[in-house]
């Protein structure tokens, strides 16, 4: 395996903790684990979201940048006689990516238990149906169990966790990592290596690396976080759909994997605030940042909770290309992390009071 840096051993840790929404308490603490050196305070939320505080001027304008700490995953709902274990589908799910992918269920005392998901098998079909894709309704985990009492016996109960088992990869190409859960730890450790670039740098304002909870089932954790810190300005930073991969015309999406982090114009939870967005460009196109535009018709991003926090927070959302976002592993480009932070570290250095205002009532 390759050498791992220590940005790339942040990576891991993040990627290969479990925590889908409202059972973030793993990726938390290596979130928390890695802003402690840096933050001036760390505290949470009442749901668990993670909220790091530098002060730079402490009369100057409150600036968060959020990642979000779950991912899509599972949960336990039933268990039958015969110990097969009948689950929810916790975030957005493609059915065609779950069949015959192994998951892990942890459990109240936080045992793992290995499994895998299972449906009836295409050989007993009728031809009608063998080429259908399987609802997830009708698909099961099998963890090798003989009965529901194993199963109990095993501390495996409805309301526990299931994630997707996979570890953190650096490709024959090391600018390629592949992982679960980048949806949304790539946006956590932006949000770290932002607040740690600036450790010894001069901001004109109050710095939040934020680590929000449940945004996978509707922008929640971002509700809760924002309010308490009632900022001035808030970006959300978040994976997008990497258009780089065949079959995908310029229609669909022309984002690509290396061309540089993605501002989101458009998407359905947000239309990205003008002054914000071209004062983000300016400071881009200053610095030699490459940078892509996106726009999606779906999906958004916690920056669409964000936005209407009080009395209205301008945001932005920034995205990292992805390919196979919501599957057991995505890849994205090393690259485009680091053009990230250093585009927010750029952009911080500049949202003195001033400039806040002048985004806000230009």
């Amino acid at each position: 395996m390759t050498q791992l840096d220590s940005t790339l051993q942040m990576f891991k840790d993040l990627t290969d903790a479990n925590g889908i929404a409202g059972n973030e308490r793993a990726p938390r603490e290596v979130m928390k684990k890695y802003l402690a050196p840096y933050a001036d305070t760390i505290e949470t939320d009442n749901l668990g979201s993670v909220i790091a505080k530098k002060v730079g001027d402490e009369n100057g304008p409150k600036i968060v940048v959020a990642g979000h700490l779950d991912e899509v995953g599972f949960m336990v709902t039933q268990i039958d006689d015969k110990g097969f274990i009948k689950f929810q589908t916790v975030g957005g799910w493609w059915s065609q990516v779950m069949l015959a992918q192994r998951v892990t269920i942890t459990t109240r005392k936080g045992d793992e238990v290995i499994g895998v998901i299972g449906s009836k098998p295409p050989h007993i079909l009728p031809a009608d149906v063998r080429n259908k894709v399987v609802d997830i309704k009708d698909m099961f985990i099998d963890i090798g169990a003989a009965s529901k009492d194993e199963v109990l016996e095993w501390g495996v109960r409805p309301g526990d966790m299931v994630t997707p088992y996979f570890e953190f990869n650096v490709m024959k190409n090391d600018k390629y990592l592949l992982a679960k859960a980048w949806d949304n730890r790539i946006g956590c450790a932006i949000a770290i290596d932002v607040m740690k670039a600036l450790q010894n740098e001069k901001h004109p304002n109050i710095l939040y690396s934020v680590g929000n909870v449940q945004e996978e089932v509707g922008l929640r954790g971002a509700k809760t976080a924002t309010y308490k810190i009632q900022p001035d300005i808030g970006f959300a930073v978040d994976v997008g759909v990497a258009g780089d991969t065949p079959g995908v015309t310029a229609k669909e999406s022309t984002s690509k994997m290396g061309a540089g982090p993605q501002i989101v114009v458009y998407d359905a939870s947000m239309v990205s605030h003008r002054g914000l967005r071209e004062f983000v460009l300016d400071v881009a196109d200053e610095h030699n940042i490459p940078y892509q535009f996106e726009a999606m018709a779906g999906g958004g991003t916690d920056a669409g909770s964000i936005h209407l926090t009080a009395n209205g927070v301008p945001a932005l959302s920034i995205g990292i290309a992805t390919r196979y976002i919501h599957s057991h592993a995505g890849i994205l480009h090393r690259d485009d992390y680091d053009n990230a932070v250093k585009l927010m570290v750029e952009v911080i250095k500049k949202l003195d009071r001033d400039a806040v205002n002048k985004i806000i009532f230009d």
